[in-house]
């Protein structure tokens, strides 16, 4: 046989056994598409924090892990019931080892629109948020070092750690994470929502359209406090719930005697589903609310002017309560699979 053609047949055989070579594509992040609602004002989103597919999908699987707390038995959901608008079940949210907090977690539903968080507004975004409850001695009683150390090997939180902020899971990490899962609980899917956004005057009955009715009237006054899309301005207000408080609210924060009792306004949205009421869970049903209200409340001395007491029938009663049930949400808050 001839060189030239030995040499072709090393080459053709050569080239049969060559592999093409494997092409490894790269997994790109992609922004999370949220849904607003009829209504919804642009939700707040930082620019240094922006919706993330890995960043909200990692933010839910560490608010419900409980290796973030000290003994792993408490989540961010252990006090934030996804069936019950993200709030709790009971009147003080309890903590490792069972302890009972100092107030009760209120829903998450429209944080994305708060400018500050807990019920005295003692913190002003969400990423030191979840701070203070994972290291709440009577809450998750953890260090954030030791939350980071508890979930560092879990292979799938640092692959979309890397994806979403492009560094291993660190507390930067999960608590830009968590506050961005936050900011993805949206209500604004009720059946009032329909009625009054949608233009579906059927989405309410006879009785809720007369709740309503007084609901906005100027004898119950609710709209001073109780307005805009998320039913609250987000004030805070002392509504003579005591002569004197074991929790100063507030005063906690500002210093100032002038904010002792006084509480951030609570969103009505979903309200049917967040009781026990109130900072403290002190009032069980929406008629123990309406009736509070109605007698205009103990006459503390940073006791709200805009409270005054009213009398309403058996049937506007009724009709009250009956739309405060309408602002219920008719879809799960949760949008991320």
């Amino acid at each position: 046989m001839k060189t030239w053609t030995i040499a072709i047949l090393l080459l053709v055989m050569l080239g049969a056994c060559r592999k093409d070579p494997v092409i490894v594509q790269e997994e790109v992040d992609g922004p999370f598409l949220l849904a607003l609602p009829l209504g919804a004002p642009s939700p707040l989103i930082p620019e240094n924090n922006p919706l993330t597919v890995a960043s909200v999908t990692l933010g839910k699987a560490l608010f419900f892990d409980p290796r973030l707390s000290r003994d792993g038995t408490i989540s961010c959901a252990s006090c934030h019931f996804p069936d019950r608008a993200f709030s709790d079940t009971v009147a003080l949210s309890r903590g490792v080892d069972g302890l009972t907090g100092m107030r009760n977690a209120p829903s998450l539903g429209n944080v994305v629109y708060h400018t500050a968080m807990f019920r005295d507004g003692g913190v002003d975004d969400l990423e030191r948020q979840v701070i203070a409850p994972v290291e709440d001695p009577v809450e998750m009683d953890h260090s954030l070092q030791g939350a980071v150390d508890a979930v560092a090997n879990d292979l799938e939180y640092q692959r979309k750690s890397q994806l979403a902020y492009g560094r291993p899971l660190d507390a930067f990490v999960i608590t830009r994470a968590i506050a961005s899962y936050e900011r993805t609980l949206i209500s604004g899917w009720s059946r009032y929502d329909r009625y009054m956004y949608g233009g579906e005057l059927p989405a309410l009955n006879e009785s809720e359209v007369r709740g309503l009715a007084l609901f906005n009237s100027e004898l119950l006054n609710c709209t001073a406090c109780h307005n805009g899309f998320d039913l609250s301005d987000h004030s805070y207000q002392n509504i003579g719930q005591y002569l004197t408080y074991a929790d100063p609210g507030r005063e906690r924060i500002s210093l100032d005697p002038g904010d002792a009792g006084k509480f951030k306004v609570p969103s009505l949205r979903n309200v049917a589903m967040t009781g026990p009421y109130m900072h403290d869970g002190a009032m069980a049903t929406l008629e123990e609310v309406v009736d509070h209200f109605a007698s205009g409340g103990q006459p503390h001395p940073n006791r709200s002017p805009l409270l005054t007491n009213f009398a309403l029938s058996a049937e506007e009663r009724t009709d009250l309560i009956a739309f405060l049930n309408a602002l219920t949400d008719e879809r799960s808050l949760d949008q991320v699979p």
